[in-house]
């Protein structure tokens, strides 16, 4: 019988590649556009994949938990990259 360790690193592992799959699906609106599918596929594909994305994101982040789910949003927040390259500036 696996350790109870084990299969936290399992479901950690998994989080966190449905966290990376989900956030390569944000590249599907981005694309789509430029594709030669109809447009009423189109106007169904974008909001499609931007829900399954944001539902495959939250799945992840209960299976990491809420601490790292928070570090990582943080990590892809615009704002944090200048704050924190100014905050390393005036650190030197």
């Amino acid at each position: 019988m696996p350790s109870i360790e084990k299969q936290k690193s399992i479901a950690y592992k998994l989080g966190i590649g449905i966290i990376i799959f989900s956030l390569s699906l944000w590249l599907i609106p981005i694309i789509t556009p430029f594709t030669p599918i109809p447009t009423k596929v189109k106007a169904g594909i974008i909001p499609g994949s931007i829900i399954v994305a944001e539902i495959l994101f939250w799945l992840g982040a209960f299976l990491v938990g809420k601490e790292v789910a928070n570090k990582f949003k943080s990590y892809l927040n615009p704002k944090k990259w200048r704050e924190k390259g100014d905050t390393q500036k005036n650190e030197d």
